[in-house]
């Protein structure tokens, strides 16, 4: 990922202000090590942080059009650039830079073309014969995105908080599948799909539809021309990527020019769930693995380092965020730049515990359409911003949009989690790629039961986290929790810890405003919660809240597997 910083109608001497723009684009280095520019035109500059991915030699930005009318600076990826480029030939390309379509659409289609895009992206378009400009954000918010404004009337565009957050007067989360236009004013929305008004569908389910479209989605993601990995947790999702991957890497330019054999990485604390099951599905797809260990201590000396980089006091994202941080950091010393992650499939196709207590088939799919709303705000804002930190761009392919269609568009009877009838979380995905003849994953894995990438770590990491917080933070601070901060006031410790780091950060009020609250368990929606009376009661984001349901936890004390009986508590075995 890129790092894209542009001030727009600023009013400042323009020496001061271009030494400040060059000055919080570094902020943004960690995204785009590779390079860096910068371009002024009157009172606005877009600036740019390159992480070399697509034409490497020749793709630097900002990007312009053949008479330097337009200007655009980009994070992001297009898939179908050579499908555009097509439709445009009579424009001549400067770069080989799958970003260096967008000046031309423009310059065709108008503000029309943004829904033209395959891909993921966050990019200002400046038109310096009107000074006009333009502001999107792809449809589910993969790529991070932040708008202000200051006194002076300008408009500031950053990739992270932190580029803009000393800057503006006002400043939130840009929201995704949206365009901003100076012309037209405001804010409108270009991403309008089906299942956004939460419409319940009754397309019936087709498993070697949803296959088929899923490996579209994985194929189109090995667009590169440099070595790229897959993180692989060995729970479904991720398996999943890794093995389409696996199967169809050859058909990558970059595999074909570097000859390299699929690298697949995993992190967790000693003998957790998921460097077992990492390591499994790694023999089984043969995979160059690296297993990474941490320990509890590692990531509680990473916790400030994690918060300031993921812009977050949200509990389970600080969680799940700090061992992907670690991670992260390992693969890039590899020389890697891009990985494949399977985060998005629990929400297309409730695959979170708690949606075994889903009541019924048309409240399953509104969760899992405000679930999917949300993802900027949580899983995805993850993956980007802690593989960013450490210039690694990660891609996603369960939330390509035209797989999105296709999952949201089933008939969420087929969703619905009916272990009588053998149908676990996700069963429908499990079942498109439960294939005898030529097998996908072994078949334990293929029905492993879903775990919180916080949780398959080693389950002693969020019980290390909470012990931490209850050295800092005391039952006297508790207390007092609702009159420090009395928006989203922290309910534990833990997250009365994380808040104090937040706001040391993050002093601004609008900082505070663009995490979101609301009570969870088993990272569930507040509507969710509802679903179960004992919930209310075992409020956390962990999976193994969601009592009754989840088969094991890690006991600590014994060493030994647990499982939950019918009455959610723990017996030994």
């Amino acid at each position: 990922m890129c790092g894209i910083l542009a001030v727009l109608g600023c009013s400042d001497d323009c020496q001061t202000k271009r030494a400040r723009v060059l000055e919080l684009s570094r902020r943004l280095k960690h995204r785009g090590p590779d390079w860096g520019g910068i371009y002024k035109h009157g009172d606005c500059y877009l600036a740019h942080q390159r992480l070399a991915i697509i034409d490497p030699e020749s793709g630097d930005q900002p990007l312009f059009s053949e008479d330097k009318k337009i200007v655009v600076t980009v994070n992001g990826e297009i898939y179908n650039h050579e499908e555009l480029r097509s439709l445009i030939s009579n424009h001549n390309f400067e770069t080989g830079s799958d970003c260096d379509v967008i000046a031309h659409l423009y310059e065709e289609y108008g503000e029309d073309f943004i829904n033209m895009l395959d891909g993921i992206f966050s990019f200002v378009l400046l038109d310096t014969s009107t000074n006009n400009f333009l502001v999107a954000r792809d449809a589910i918010g993969i790529t991070s995105l932040y708008i202000g404004w200051g006194l002076d009337g300008s408009v500031w565009v950053s990739s992270e908080l932190k580029g803009l957050h000393d800057e503006c007067e006002h400043f939130e989360s840009f929201p995704p599948g949206h365009l901003y236009s100076s012309k037209n004013g405001g804010l409108k929305r270009w991403y309008n799909p089906p299942w956004f008004s939460e419409a319940v569908p009754y397309t019936p389910y087709d498993p070697i539809v949803l296959r088929q479209a899923f490996e579209r989605a994985v194929i189109k993601r090995l667009m590169s021309d440099v070595p790229f990995g897959v993180l692989l947790s060995g729970g479904l999702d991720s398996s999943l990527v890794a093995s389409v991957t696996a199967r169809y890497m050859s058909t990558s330019k970059a595999a074909k020019q570097y000859g390299f054999q699929l690298q697949s990485f995993c992190i967790g604390l000693e003998g957790s769930p998921d460097l077992l099951a990492a390591k499994e599905v790694a023999d089984y797809l043969g995979t160059v693995h690296h297993e990474f260990h941490f320990t509890v201590q590692d990531g509680i000396d990473q916790i400030e380092d994690v918060i300031y980089h993921i812009e977050t006091y949200d509990v389970t994202t600080i969680r799940a965020s700090t061992p992907m941080f670690l991670m992260s950091r390992k693969i890039k010393s590899l020389g890697v730049k891009m990985v494949l992650s399977g985060e998005g499939a629990d929400e297309l196709f409730g695959g979170y515990l708690y949606f075994h207590k889903a009541p019924n088939k048309e409240e399953f799919h509104r969760e899992t359409c405000r679930k999917i709303k949300a993802l900027h705000l949580y899983d995805c804002l993850r993956a980007n911003k802690a593989t960013s930190a450490w210039g690694l761009e990660a891609r996603i392919p369960f939330l390509d949009k035209e797989f999105i269609d296709v999952a949201m568009n089933i008939d969420p009877k087929w969703k619905m989690i009916k272990p009588e009838e053998g149908r676990i979380e996700k069963w429908i995905l499990r079942r498109a790629f439960d294939d005898e003849e030529k097998p996908y994953l072994p078949k334990h894995i293929l029905y492993r039961q879903k775990e919180q990438f916080s949780d398959g770590v080693g389950y002693s990491w969020i019980d290390g986290l909470k012990a931490h917080a209850e050295q800092h933070v005391s039952d006297k601070m508790m207390l007092n929790a609702g009159s420090i901060f009395p928006h989203n006031t922290p309910s534990t410790k833990e997250a009365y810890y994380y808040r104090m780091v937040y706001e040391r950060l993050f002093p601004q009020n609008s900082a505070l405003l663009t995490v979101p609250g609301g009570p969870s368990v088993a990272c569930s929606t507040a509507a969710a919660v509802e679903w179960d009376e004992s919930w209310s009661k075992n409020l956390d984001p962990s999976g193994r809240a969601a009592l009754g349901v989840h088969n094991s936890a890690y006991n600590k004390d014994k060493h030994s597997v647990s499982v939950m009986d019918r009455d959610g508590h723990l017996q030994s075995i």
